[in-house]
């Protein structure tokens, strides 16, 4: 036997795996897609705390998963994201609290949890009346339709990720698409320009008492509606122009009483919140109410106060960040 035939084969020479490497590259691929989930999360649940606290169940799911068994990391977390807000959704609890004084959680434009906006769709979507509406479509309805009209996943898609047919999909999305239209009140996008001078002028009306032109700039079914700043258990509706009219000028005349509760004088600033015009009453750096405003045919349609401290939190810090323009009120 030669030399050569007496070599024993060696193995192959393993290289070992540094898991804290693969560990941060996984984490970095879910990172890649955070905003995206957090923006899915967000419009699924209307709340910036509920979709933050979805979006790290996720990746917890994430981590304790077969990685090397995920052929496509972004649909595998659309789906997990997806069922944990539907879950969410169902929950005994979610329910209950849904039925007091809850409106959506305000962002400030610019915020990327608001997400996608190249659409009128995907602008709407995230809109404080869509995310209002939504709390009457049953979860698969409200996640079909954000799937399809936000972030454009075909019907086949949408059924793997929720575990129903096609076909299913395609009635859900039908549903949903007529109650978005059927509670649609203005006409399409409004102009920015347009609508900061009705506010304006809203604005200035209310807070010097002018009844008369605070019932001109409404429309015939105006509405306003308040959290009640988180003291009541049901929200505040007030539904015709004259006792519309009435709230607003009581609500919006500064008075001693109300800097008491406020705790200082706010200074009052127009700003854009979810894409709708929007007046802020800010004390120092903390944001202490929003005040939204639906435009349809150049009079306001909808108003809604949200001053629940717990709803203001990410809608305080971006503003922190944000540069203001010149108050409407300096001292309120």
């Amino acid at each position: 036997m030669s030399c050569a035939e007496k070599v024993v084969a060696q193995p192959p020479r393993l290289v070992p795996v540094d898991s804290s490497t693969t560990d941060r590259f996984d984490t970095s691929r879910f990172e890649a897609s955070r905003k995206r989930l957090a923006s899915l999360a967000y419009r699924l649940l209307g709340s910036a705390a509920d979709a933050e606290d979805a979006v790290q169940d996720a990746f917890l799911h994430w981590q304790a998963a077969d990685r090397q068994q995920i052929k496509v990391p972004e649909a595998w977390l659309t789906k997990v994201v997806t069922n944990l807000c539907l879950d969410r959704l169902r929950s005994a609890q979610s329910r209950r609290e849904r039925t007091v004084a809850w409106l959506p959680e305000p962002l400030l434009d610019g915020d990327p949890m608001l997400g996608p906006a190249d659409s009128f769709e995907q602008r709407e979507s995230v809109s404080l009346a869509v995310l209002t509406l939504m709390e009457r479509l049953s979860p698969v309805e409200r996640a079909v339709y954000v799937l399809r009209e936000v972030f454009s996943y075909s019907h086949a898609e949408i059924a793997d990720i929720l575990d129903i047919t096609e076909s299913a999909s395609q009635q859900h999305l039908h549903r949903a698409r007529r109650r978005v239209t059927a509670a649609r009140r203005g006409g399409g996008e409004v102009d920015l320009a347009s609508a900061r001078r009705i506010v304006e002028e809203f604005l200035a009306a209310a807070s010097s008492g002018r009844t008369e032109r605070l019932v001109a700039l409404l429309t015939d079914d105006a509405i306003a509606v308040s959290d009640g700043a988180g003291l009541t258990e049901t929200l505040l509706r007030y539904d015709t122009a004259q006792r519309f009219a009435a709230v607003a000028r009581a609500g919006f005349k500064p008075t001693p009483a109300k800097r008491r509760f406020a705790g200082g004088t706010p200074a009052v600033h127009y700003a854009l919140v979810n894409g709708a015009p929007a007046i802020l009453f800010v004390l120092g750096d903390q944001v202490v109410g929003a005040v939204t405003f639906d435009i349809a045919n150049g009079k306001i349609a909808t108003v809604r106060g949200i001053a629940a401290p717990t709803r203001l939190i990410r809608l305080t810090e971006a503003w922190r960040r944000h540069e203001p323009d010149t108050p409407l009120i300096t001292q309120w």
